[in-house]
């Protein structure tokens, strides 16, 4: 069987994605002749293309653009210097913003390149806004039309868009699947749909693919296995014949295949000076899974009831390296970012230990769980292997909520494992979550105050709030009573079904405060401290109403 795989736009513009990349190992190991596609690289290029920003009228944009794609693809570093200067690109409307002083401050002398990529991102990022107000109002450089897919109980107003004459960049896109097409003649075709911004361009290639073609249409990934499971509005079929939930269940134990993705045409963009965020968008890093779901997968806000996290199967270590190095033979990368849910300690040494046997050079970072496993020697172990960074959860910084909501890691055991990670200079970032059910005011405020002591400390690097959402497939959300909480609706929408709305066990309101405002100054406090800023100064004076002193408030 011919098979074709394509990554509709848009995800990431600097890595390929890799759901097409394992799908690929997995369909060529059982006989099938595989072809794959991102079409979102191949329609960010076409866009920021001389010939077609001069035929937008973006002129002096075009003039430039060749030049900045191959700086910000790492084919032209002696750009650097001129961008950072501020003497050649055309500033718009997102350089208003930008303040020179903390400009110096983020990227200082010795980060031109830095800083340079920030400004190349500005002037792309321009470009995008030009597009989205004047040409189409889908586009951006990350997603397609995701507000039609953001939180959609109905299918109708997507469905009336599709319904639509294909705007401009859906006809070159359209018009770049009728190329693929046309060379391979595919008997399948399978849409990956990783996040809501590519469920658009996945639809609109499924329409035309069943219109032009008698290719198998299938549509999986993130997306649909999150939002589907209780899809019921069958007019998602004139756009596919399958749609895919929890197939191949042992495809990511293959190694991935990028040899036929343009991994040269990626672009590294800088878009806030978040040293993680940074990491996320910047270089070409090979996305790879280690082990397969969550060995711990009992979080109370996670959707553990999933085949993606709750099914737990990790490979030998000897296997991880052997795809490590086949996929460094194919991209020439020596980057690697582990997209597993969270690295397992054990494999995770026993992976470090192969790395060094083997004399490779290598760099990589990915998500891990906070716990006592994260000793000194074995961060240590870790950093002489490659590791560069490492993201997790701290969530709700508070010893009650991480009991009740099932963490498995104290806040001492989480600073004792952030400590000995930046002892072996590692980075930290962590994620972090308020307004879980029973979350009193008290414990947000303290919580504001863990993170102002482990950035005053050194010990995390990057951090960022997230407000608790509620999901049908989280312990939280299928059984909400233990966390004293009742869902408000139990009937599952025809379309779209993830995050459920909640009251209190005792029906009143959510929070007896405003929590858009806490949840503000939470985030405005985080990212001054990212920035150095305000560690002095207490907790309360970032918000806006009245808070109470943090339980443990220390003095200065």
């Amino acid at each position: 069987m011919k098979i074709l795989l394509i990554t509709p736009p848009l995800t990431q513009l600097n890595t390929p994605y890799p759901a097409t990349a394992y799908l690929k190992g997995y369909y060529k190991e059982q006989g099938h002749e595989v072809h794959q596609v991102d079409l979102g690289i191949e329609v960010a290029d076409r866009v920021l293309s001389r010939e077609y920003l001069e035929s937008i009228g973006l002129f002096e944009h075009a003039r430039l653009i060749e030049q900045v794609k191959r700086f910000l693809r790492g084919q032209d570093d002696t750009l650097g210097p001129r961008i950072a200067n501020r003497s050649l690109l055309p500033e718009g409307k997102r350089f208003e913003q930008l303040n020179e002083d903390n400009l110096e401050w983020s990227f200082g002398v010795s980060g031109i390149t830095d800083k340079a990529m920030h400004l190349a991102t500005l002037f792309i990022e321009d470009i995008a806004d030009y597009i989205r107000e004047h040409v189409d109002s889908h586009f951006d450089l990350v997603r397609y039309a995701e507000y039609l897919s953001n939180d959609a109980p109905s299918f109708d107003p997507l469905y009336k868009e599709l319904h639509q004459e294909p705007s401009p960049i859906d006809r070159m896109m359209l018009d770049m699947l009728a190329s693929h097409t046309a060379k391979f003649h595919p008997d399948k075709v399978c849409l990956t749909v990783p996040f809501p911004g590519c469920l658009y361009g996945a639809l609109r290639c499924g329409q035309w693919l069943k219109t032009n073609t008698q290719a198998i249409i299938e549509i999986g990934g993130g997306f649909p296995n999150t939002e589907w499971r209780q899809l019921s509005d069958k007019r998602i079929y004139d756009f596919c014949h399958e749609v895919v939930i929890d197939g191949c269940k042992d495809g990511d134990s293959y190694c991935p295949d990028f040899s036929d993705l343009p991994i040269d045409k990626y672009l590294s963009l800088t878009e806030i000076t978040n040293p993680m965020h940074r990491l996320w968008s910047q270089g070409r890093w090979n996305k790879m899974v280690m082990a397969h779901g969550c060995y711990w997968h009992r979080c109370a806000f996670c959707d553990t009831s999933l085949d993606y996290i709750g099914r737990f199967k990790a490979p030998e270590a000897s296997t991880v390296v052997d795809h490590m190095e086949r996929v460094l033979d194919q991209t020439h990368r020596t980057g690697f970012h582990f997209v597993d849910e969270a690295l397992p300690p054990k494999l995770l040494r026993e992976v470090a230990e192969e790395i060094l046997k083997r004399g490779l050079t290598v760099s990589f970072w990915g998500n891990i769980r906070f716990e006592k496993a994260y000793t000194a020697e074995l961060c240590d172990l870790l950093s002489e292997a490659g590791m560069v960074a490492v993201s997790g959860g701290l969530e709700v910084a508070s010893d009650r909520l991480l009991k009740l909501i099932d963490k498995g890691v104290t806040i001492a055991q989480t600073v004792d494992a952030c400590r000995h990670l930046r002892d072996a200079g590692i980075m930290v970032h962590t994620y972090l979550m308020y307004g879980f059910p029973t979350e009193t005011l008290q414990e947000t405020v303290d919580a504001l105050e863990t993170v102002r002591r482990m950035f005053d400390e050194g010990i995390v690097q990057s951090a960022f709030w997230h407000r608790y959402a509620m999901t049908c497939h989280s312990p939280s959300g299928l059984n909400p009573e233990r966390y004293g909480a009742r869902r408000t609706t139990q009937e599952p929408n025809p379309f779209c079904n993830n995050e459920v709305d909640w009251l209190p066990l005792n029906g009143s309101p959510q929070f007896d405060y405003d929590i858009d405002a806490v949840g503000a100054a939470i985030r405005l406090a985080t990212f001054n401290y990212m920035n150095g800023l305000g560690l002095d100064q207490p907790v309360r004076s970032w918000f806006p109403i009245r808070v109470p002193r943090p339980t443990q408030e220390k003095k200065r």
